[in-house]
């Protein structure tokens, strides 16, 4: 409601509104001309009932005949038009244009207001809302807001499942948390959370407890030291230590495909299994490329000091 309230929606509307007076406008031409057409046949139909002799009665009942249902027409089409006048919205001049603009930025304000109640925002959108009529469609919830202009406007928000409500978190939480809790400690979870823009379903920041919380909540294993070893697993550092290189070569060795390796999501400890470690190839290309240069430019330029 807010968006379509906002200086650009009202704008819009006003746009629409105008194209629908010109609409309207165009149609009252149409059916004025067929008024003025209808008038004239009937005038026509009358002359030739006059000029027709009394005593041919058949001629005359024909004639007669055509003049009623000429003026039965004229009666229509006046009836038509006076109806488009009636349902004619009224043009808006400038100040008027100008008052709607400034009160579309005045009721943001209002709604977002720390003393507004909800008493207040429900007088702001039963002001500009008659009705809005929802149907349930499978999993989604699909609304039709009628606004007191007469226009409408279609809405679909899928359903919440039992026991979820506005608070719930958002869905990729659940497996995120699920993958991070094989790696990590809920104190380190909650730092890449925070690091990733996660918020929790009440909007606020992650902490230590809340991700315990959250884990409690789904019956998710927490993390234990010894786990990614005992599965045979193991981080970057980790890796760097066995193989007796930098964790940089190790990345170099994940990035150009030579050492397979998992990453959940960005920021994230990348899984390396110990067995891809062990390999005879992998052993060589540690030992063999630790002193290569990070990266290859065209860009760089070689110092040479004396």
């Amino acid at each position: 409601m807010l968006e379509r309230l906002q200086p650009l929606g009202i704008e819009a509307a006003l746009q629409a509104v105008e194209t629908s007076t010109q609409q309207a406008n165009e149609k009252r031409r149409q059916v004025a001309l067929a008024l003025e057409q209808a008038r004239y046949e009937a005038a026509h139909a009358r002359r030739q009932y006059d000029a027709v002799d009394p005593d041919n009665r058949l001629v005359a009942a024909e004639l007669e005949r055509r003049w009623d249902a000429a003026l039965t027409l004229v009666r229509e089409r006046q009836s038509e038009l006076d109806a488009l006048d009636s349902r004619k919205p009224e043009a808006l001049d400038d100040a008027e244009r100008l008052e709607l603009l400034r009160m579309g930025a005045d009721l943001a304000e209002a709604w977002h207001h720390p003393n507004a109640t909800s008493v207040t925002r429900k007088r702001i959108i039963r002001a500009v809302v008659r009705e809005i009529v929802v149907r349930v469609e499978d999993d989604q919830i699909k609304m039709t807001m009628h606004w007191q202009g007469g226009d409408h406007t279609a809405l679909t928000v899928k359903k919440n499942k039992a026991g979820h409500h506005r608070w719930s978190s958002a869905p990729d939480l659940d497996p995120l948390i699920r993958a991070l809790a094989r790696q990590l400690p809920d104190k380190d979870i909650a730092s890449l959370l925070n690091r990733l823009g996660k918020v929790t379903g009440r909007q606020n920041g992650w902490t230590q407890s809340r991700v315990c919380m959250f884990r409690n909540h789904r019956n998710i294993a927490p993390y234990r030291k010894g786990d990614r070893a005992a599965r045979g697993e193991h981080t970057m550092q980790e890796a760097a230590e066995i193989l007796g290189v930098r964790p940089m070569t190790v990345l170099r060795m994940i990035r150009a495909g030579h050492l397979p390796a998992e990453q959940y999501c960005k920021g994230a400890p990348w899984v390396i299994r110990r067995e891809d470690i062990e390999r005879p190839d992998i052993q060589h290309y540690a030992k063999s490329g630790m002193r290569r240069p990070l990266s290859k430019s065209d860009d760089q330029r070689v110092l040479v000091f004396q």
